[in-house]
């Protein structure tokens, strides 16, 4: 069953002002060591890569409900990859405890992320499934 969705639009000329405005202040604030990591390494689309990032925490504190408010942070979803390659969520503190709070009894969360740019626009759907266990 279905028990969150989430969907976000960024522009990436924001997210780059904001870099420049604030900087390695900005990045540690709201991303997480394995997305600059990944960020770092893509010097050409590095703004595109934590555009996409910034729409996926955005879709996803929509998806739980809550935005971000009862403990729910930017630095608490993390986008990784999978073994296959594909984007999914890693959730730690006020992100995971608000996961936690929507499975229901003997299910478990399954997320899917898709992520998509063209500049200017980043793009983020996040699903969050619950499944029997």
């Amino acid at each position: 069953m279905i028990i969150g969705l989430g969907s976000d639009l960024t522009n990436m000329d924001r997210i780059a002002n904001s870099l420049e405005r604030w900087g390695e202040k900005f990045e540690a604030r709201c991303f997480t060591d394995v997305e600059r990591a990944k960020a770092a390494k893509r010097p050409f689309t590095r703004v595109g890569t934590f555009a996409k990032r910034w729409a996926a925490k955005e879709a996803y504190a929509k998806a739980v409900g809550t935005g971000f408010r009862r403990g729910v942070f930017h630095k608490d979803i993390g986008v990784v990859n999978a073994p296959s390659g594909a984007p999914t969520l890693a959730l730690t503190g006020g992100a995971a405890k608000r996961l936690a709070e929507l499975v229901p009894d003997g299910h478990e969360a399954r997320i899917h992320l898709t992520l998509t740019d063209d500049h200017p626009w980043a793009q983020a759907f996040v699903v969050i499934e619950a499944l029997p266990r």
